[in-house]
């Protein structure tokens, strides 16, 4: 199972990813659960569960050799943002962001987690299918305490498969994602806005507007899909994106040029993949010799594409 977690926010990709390298001693929460065991098999369920406990404990301490020796090399199956199976335990180690086989001389890894941060499994099921093969399903989480109040970090549901191998058991297998549920969540819930997701929000606001006045045909259709809607200062008609290709076009065909361009205040609120701005304006334009400046206001739509950030739509008015 993948259970590396990255910095908590809506940009876990080059918006701010970033393993979290806070040196800790990790406690575990875990879960009471209710189970149905058959008797003959409780040693086999209670040895199959503190396997997995241990692998969340390796993921909190970044102690990559013990999260190798864990999964068998012939590992299979799928974890969180996978497109193909996965194939080896070299694959898996590859797949949560782990440089293996490990260079010579490599230092050893760092935490993954934040002090504090502990996991707790709850739904715990284990089902045997042969003496020495078994399926088990949980939900497994990543907490950390504050005080009085426990965060929940990220939340899996995970369907591990385990063998008995030389007398033990090991994880041959694994299906893991992140819970939908949880996920569905989170996206509601406003994201903290650091200072380098926050400059990368503004360089790319900032691009937008710099090639609407130059025309950059080709960066404007990169970052300004096919739905996007804008309403502009003074335009009674909305524009789609076709309309907005027009109006760099006919911006440029008349000669005048940007010369200046300040955004004296923005604000920004993150829900899931969407980024909201909400931003005062000034630009000033130099036609025929003569320079005029525009004031106003405005709420710009920008949403997260895979490593990119697109300009939906927005709304101006001057002042």
């Amino acid at each position: 199972m993948t259970l590396r977690i990255f910095v908590y926010s809506l940009f876990s990709f080059a918006l701010g990813v970033a393993v979290l390298t806070t040196a800790t001693t990790a406690r575990s929460f875990v879960a009471n659960d209710t189970l149905t065991i058959n008797p003959d098999r409780a040693a086999d369920v209670a040895a199959i569960r503190a396997h997995i406990e241990s692998i969340f404990q390796a993921f909190i301490d970044g102690d990559e050799d013990k999260i190798y020796a864990t999964h068998s090399e012939d590992w299979r199956g799928f974890l969180e943002g996978s497109r193909v199976p996965i194939k080896g335990i070299d694959e898996y180690m590859r797949a949560n962001g782990i440089e293996w086989p490990r260079p010579a001389g490599a230092p050893k890894s760092h935490p993954y987690y934040p002090a504090g941060t502990g996991y707790k499994m709850s739904n715990f099921d284990v089902e045997f299918y042969s003496p020495e093969l078994a399926v088990a399903s949980f939900f497994g989480d990543f907490e950390r305490k504050t005080g009085n109040t426990t965060v929940t970090l990220r939340r899996f549901r995970i369907m591990d498969v385990y063998a008995k191998r030389k007398g033990n058991w090991i994880q041959v297998a694994s299906h893991t994602v992140v819970d939908p549920d949880w996920r569905a969540e989170q996206m509601s819930k406003p994201s903290t806005v650091g200072p380098e997701i926050r400059q990368r929000i503004l360089t790319q606001r900032e691009a937008v507007w710099k090639a609407y006045f130059a025309n950059d045909r080709a960066t404007l259709e990169k970052l300004i899909p096919e739905e996007a809607i804008a309403i502009d200062d003074g335009a009674e008609a909305w524009s789609d994106r076709a309309a907005i290709l027009a109006g760099a076009q006919r911006f440029s065909d008349s000669g005048a040029k940007l010369v200046r361009l300040e955004f004296p205040r923005t604000e920004m609120q993150i829900y899931g993949n969407t980024i909201i701005i909400y931003t005062s304006y000034l630009y000033e334009i130099e036609a025929n010799g003569k320079r005029t400046t525009s004031t106003g206001r405005g709420t710009e739509i920008f949403v997260r594409r895979g490593n990119d950030l697109v300009n939906t739509g927005w709304h101006l008015d001057g002042q």
